[in-house]
Formats: C-alpha cells, sequence, structure tokens
C-alpha cells in the first residue's frame, strides 16, 4: 500500500470513529435531556399534589370549624329557649358542642392566617360568652335574662358566626366582596362591643348574687 493509499484510509477511520464518537455524544446529551425534563415534570406534578393537598386540608379545616361553631350557637340557643318554656335542661348536649368547637379551634389556631385568626379569636371569645348566658340563666334566671339570652344568639352571636363563615369563604377564593374589609371591620367591632357589653353585665350580676348571699349568711 502506497502513502496515498494508506492516507486515505486512516483518513476514512477516522472519520468513521469521529462520527460514530460524535454520535454517542449527541445521544447521550439528548438522553440527559430527556431525563431532566422528565425529572422536571415529576417534581412539577408533585408540588401541585402537594399544593392541591394543602389546599383540600385548609376545606376540610374550615368546614369543621363552619360546623362546629354553629353547633355551638344553636345548642346554647336551645338550652336557653327549653329553659324558658321551663323545660328540663340537659347540658351534655351543650357541653359536647362546646367541646368540638374547642378541638377545632385548637388545632386551627396553629394553621390560620392572622386576618382569619383574628375573627376565629373573637369568635371564640363570643361563644364562651354564650355558654356563661347559659349557665348563668340556668342557676339564677332573673329581671330579663331569657330576653337577653334571645338578643345575643339571635343578634350578635348569630353575626360573629356568619361573619367566620364569609371569613373562611373569602379566605379560600369563593366568596370574593370588594368590601369585605370594611364589613370585616365593622362587624367584628360591633360583635366584641357586644360581647364585652354582656359580659360585664354578667359579671355585675354574679357580684350582686354574692353580696347577697354573704349578706344572708352573716345575718344567719
Amino acid at each position: 500500500m502506497d502513502t496515498t493509499t494508506l492516507a486515505v484510509t486512516l483518513i476514512s477511520v477516522a472519520g468513521t470513529l469521529g462520527g460514530t464518537l460524535g454520535g454517542a455524544s449527541l445521544s447521550q446529551r439528548a438522553s440527559r435531556a430527556v431525563a431532566l425534563e422528565l425529572d422536571q415534570r415529576a417534581e412539577s406534578e408533585r408540588a401541585q399534589e402537594r399544593r392541591e393537598l394543602a389546599l383540600q386540608a385548609k376545606r376540610d379545616l374550615y368546614a369543621r370549624l363552619n360546623t362546629t361553631a354553629r353547633a355551638y350557637r344553636v345548642a346554647a340557643r336551645d338550652a336557653a329557649l327549653a329553659s324558658e318554656r321551663g323545660e328540663s335542661v340537659e347540658l351534655a348536649h351543650l357541653d359536647a358542642a362546646k367541646d368540638a368547637w374547642a378541638d377545632e379551634y385548637s388545632q386551627a389556631q396553629m394553621a390560620l392566617a392572622k386576618d382569619v385568626l383574628r375573627i376565629a379569636s373573637s369568635l371564640n371569645r363570643s361563644l364562651g360568652t354564650g355558654y356563661s348566658v347559659v349557665k348563668q340563666l340556668l342557676s339564677r334566671p332573673i329581671g330579663g335574662a331569657y330576653r337577653r339570652a334571645d338578643l345575643w344568639f339571635s343578634g350578635p352571636l348569630s353575626d360573629g358566626v356568619y361573619l367566620l363563615r364569609v371569613t373562611l369563604r373569602h379566605d379560600l377564593g369563593v366568596e370574593v366582596d370588594p368590601h369585605f374589609e370594611q364589613d370585616c371591620v365593622r362587624m367584628l367591632s360591633a360583635l366584641d362591643g357586644a360581647r364585652d357589653a354582656i359580659a360585664d353585665e354578667l359579671a355585675e350580676e354574679r357580684s350582686r348574687a354574692a353580696t347577697g348571699a354573704a349578706s344572708g349568711r352573716l345575718e344567719g
């Protein structure tokens, strides 16, 4: 084989090897690109699944909060109405509703956004005041106690439960109201004011009852 033929042969072999190696390199890069795209797609799907699970968990929590708040108010109102009708009042149903709300509210405190928690906290105190209204009504049904209970459960406390429901729906994006912020501030202020007023009345009645009981013991 002369020099020219040898050179041509070597160039041909080198070209074939180079083409093969180059093709393999391109194939490897394409495979890595496909693998990376599949990984990114899988991670995106996992992230979407996590978001959907978190949203569903929030919906479930909000539904339980709304349900237990309504049940607590209704149980307290029904106990007050039964007492007004002269019926025997069993507090087991009211206590069960109270405990159910307390459980959900305790969990919600760790998950609610600040603005939502502010509403839930105010309602929690208001529901507790409603419980005190019933207990005091059953032990000392004096003066306008029944009228006060009716006004509280059908007015401010009912509005408070409604405010929580609207707030939860707003936070979920289900109910969009351009006036929500202003209405929320107004309703929350009304609820807090009414709760403080009735709490003062209850405290004053307890103080008078305690004073009367002490005077009776001294006279006896």
